[in-house]
């Protein structure tokens, strides 16, 4: 009886082990061919952008090359010794070449001073993209870009060296290079030099770069700026969704006597309009914050700035927002019936005015919330919907040229989302499409296509978690 027991269990667990042996069999099969299927998919979309990227406008094109080196970073990390992903790294160095000599061509003074923060940005990644691949000479002309162009026309022609400003004081503005137009203090251009100046002294922290200290001074100047107009709980600059979520709008307004922040033009404003973009750039700059806190304590108690100023409280408030905005763009920029990321509907982004402009927030969006090191600080796991949005970039694609469309989801849904954005928010627009006709159509097929970009590279990053 023993033994036809003992052959009983063997057998028992002779049949769990080849259950167990052909479970994860299956399982990496359907991992490798996902992954398969992605790289392709990527080669496929990288290609198309080669075909459509070198069009004329200036922040778009600085944008629109940040999506693709980001793309092409984490391609790269994923499979380094792919034949095609390492063809990749050769075109890109040959398009930087061409991308540098476009910005050459410029006169600084007749564009607007925030486009600079897209190049900044864009430089910074090309810098280390550059030097990976043993191009140092051009890696430096590019940090150079970033800092002693961008930067500093950012902070001398657009930041508000005053202190006389109602509410709050400083900011930056989105007027011309020149100065001669000075723009509102909106979302976009103070999400800018904050992530530009944050990122500018992470890389010092690493790389020789002079006068590096004046960076932190300005990323923590902006910092203020923000925390201060979020404490203003009256004007709502930091609006919530749920108790637990909010999002930032696309500027601060403070109808009040002597107030400079009234301004409902430079672009033409609407109460209630919110922009992707803004969440994504913003929770970049805050993680770099976090991540930089100890330095800003020395440098804070070095100088004898803020003798309030205490480590714990900062951390705690950083991580209380970048946890707010995680959960407002869960709740109110993501469809709760097919998980896609959506443009909040807001005319303001949408419509015929600076609807071109406004196109590329979601691919934006996710390029950050896409990043390892704030996907640690969200506690938010967004990895369904990005598969979800790359999957409907992909449907509907141009199959016969593999170009990116503005649209990508179902109306019928995008209805449901707007009902769905309405009840959290309180307003909302019935818009479904992008008005983009007068939209030059090489630069309409840049910006979608790297839409895509950033989507896919947001994938590809899922691969490592």
């Amino acid at each position: 009886m023993f033994r036809r027991k003992l052959i009983k269990v063997l057998g028992i667990n002779v049949v769990l082990l080849i259950s167990t042996l052909i479970f994860y069999s299956c399982n990496n099969v359907s991992r490798k061919n996902y992954e398969h299927e992605l790289k392709a998919q990527s080669i496929t979309a990288f290609n198309r952008f080669k075909e459509v990227w070198n069009f004329n406008d200036f922040w778009k094109r600085g944008n629109t090359f940040d999506a693709c080196l980001t793309f092409v970073e984490a391609a790269h990390q994923q499979w380094p010794n792919d034949p095609e992903v390492m063809a990749m790294q050769t075109s890109v160095k040959d398009m930087l070449v061409e991308n540098l000599a476009f910005f050459n061509r410029f006169d600084p003074g007749d564009l607007w001073a925030d486009d600079f923060g897209w190049w900044g940005l864009m430089g910074l990644n090309a810098y280390n993209h550059l030097n990976r691949i043993g191009e140092a000479d051009l890696a430096n002309k590019y940090l150079k870009l970033a800092t002693d162009l961008c930067w500093d026309y950012k902070q001398k022609t657009a930041y508000d060296h005053t202190s006389s400003s109602i509410p709050v004081a400083h900011g930056c503005r989105n007027g011309d290079a020149k100065g001669v137009s000075l723009g509102v203090k909106n979302t976009v251009t103070n999400s800018l030099l904050f992530l530009l100046s944050s990122r500018i002294y992470r890389l010092s922290l690493t790389v020789d770069i002079e006068e590096n200290e004046k960076y932190l001074d300005m990323a923590y100047r902006q910092w203020l700026w923000f925390d201060e107009w979020f404490k203003l709980n009256e004007y709502e600059y930091l609006k919530k969704v749920l108790p637990s979520g909010a999002l930032v709008q696309e500027r601060p307004m403070a109808f009040i006597k002597g107030s400079d922040y009234i301004n409902k033009e430079h672009p033409p404003w609407k109460e209630g309009w919110v922009w992707t973009g803004d969440q994504g750039m913003l929770i970049a700059a805050l993680t770099d914050m976090y991540l930089i806190r100890h330095q800003l304590a020395d440098w804070l108690r070095k100088n004898n700035i803020n003798s309030d100023f205490d480590i714990t409280t900062f951390e705690k408030n950083i991580l209380s927002l970048i946890s707010q905005i995680g959960n407002g763009i869960q709740s109110a920029l993501i469809s709760n019936k097919d998980n896609i990321f959506r443009e909040a509907p807001c005319l303001s982004s949408f419509g015929p005015n600076h609807g071109n402009d406004y196109l590329a927030g979601r691919g934006i969006l996710m390029r950050y919330i896409g990043a390892k090191e704030e996907k640690k600080l969200l506690g938010v796991d967004f990895s369904n919907n990005i598969k979800a949005t790359v999957d409907a970039i992909w449907e509907t694609r141009n199959k016969t040229n593999n170009q990116f469309q503005p649209e990508f989801t179902n109306p019928e849904n995008d209805k449901l989302y707007i009902k769905q954005f309405r009840n959290l928010w309180g307003s909302a627009d019935d818009v479904l499409k992008w008005d983009i006709g007068k939209m030059k159509k090489q630069n309409k097929q840049g910006v979608c296509q790297s839409i895509g970009l950033d989507a896919l590279g947001a994938e590809i990053k899922l691969l490592k978690d």
